[in-house]
């Protein structure tokens, strides 16, 4: 997380503060933007041969535009307006894994009011799980489509979530290109974040999960297995099979040895 200011005790100055990120993922907060900001991101991506950074603003973003450099070339990624639209994610590909440099850029403006250019960022490396880029067609096929029985072991072992649950409802918002599945969970195997929570009162553990509009998911009766990984703080849905399913594909892997990791299914 950086915290940081765009006033200086020297308003005249023109320099531009360069700030050094070394996390695949975080988050940035500038407060009262002034002239530009040099952010490098520079995590430890060695193995990747190419990244997709995904930036989130904040609801209050204001005060800045933010853009990429490219070959001493800046290219616009997220302009002051897009960031005052909610649960707006920019995704973009990284020429470089191991270093990428954003520039935000402060607006003109007359007085020094409280504006806060605010963000979150991740890498993603190219062999990790998809994430939230509504941009990309192979990407809106690969959520979309069934996964496979070796996919579905291994969401098991590496997914960030891994829940049983029933669906309860599912609504779509189609100004940002999404669905959200509300999830009611009869048991959490596991879970990065405390996405999936339980209710004051009734006792009910339950969660939402996010897909993409374009998967058309709709409300099916049944136990589900539900596997993802966490983008920006929100759970997004990976495999999913029918529980019962779920269970003849890892019993039949365990006898023959080639289940990946273990699997507590009672």
């Amino acid at each position: 997380v950086f915290l940081g200011s765009g006033l200086s005790p020297e308003p005249r100055s023109r320099a531009v503060e360069q700030v050094l990120l070394r996390c695949s993922e975080g988050s940035l907060h500038w407060m009262y933007p002034a002239r530009a900001l040099r952010v490098l991101l520079e995590p430890n991506l060695a193995s990747a041969r190419r990244t997709t950074v995904c930036i989130k603003p904040a609801r209050d973003f204001q005060g800045a535009s933010i853009y990429v450099e490219r070959a001493g070339q800046l290219h616009l990624v997220v302009s002051e307006a897009q960031g005052a639209r909610p649960r707006h994610v920019s995704c973009f590909s990284a020429h470089s894994p191991r270093r990428v440099a954003l520039f935000l850029q402060a607006s003109p403006q007359r007085d020094i009011s409280r504006r806060t250019a605010s963000f979150q960022y991740e890498l993603l490396s190219n062999h990790s799980a998809a994430g939230p880029d509504f941009t990309t067609m192979a990407l809106v096929k690969a959520m979309c489509r069934p996964c496979d029985n070796m996919e579905l072991l291994m969401a098991i072992c590496s997914s960030d979530f891994v829940v049983k649950g029933s669906i309860r409802n599912v609504s779509h918002d189609s100004e940002n290109h999404m669905s959200q599945v509300d999830v009611s969970v009869q048991k959490v195997y596991r879970q990065k974040n405390q996405i999936f929570q339980q209710e004051e009162g009734s006792g009910e553990w339950r969660g939402p999960i996010q897909t993409l509009l374009q998967c058309q998911v709709k409300k099916g009766g049944g136990d589900f297995l539900f596997t993802g990984n966490e983008h920006f703080g929100e759970a997004w849905l990976g495999c999913a099979p029918r529980f019962k399913d779920f269970t003849l594909v890892y019993q039949a892997a365990r006898e023959r040895g080639a289940n990946p990791c273990e699997f507590e299914l009672n």
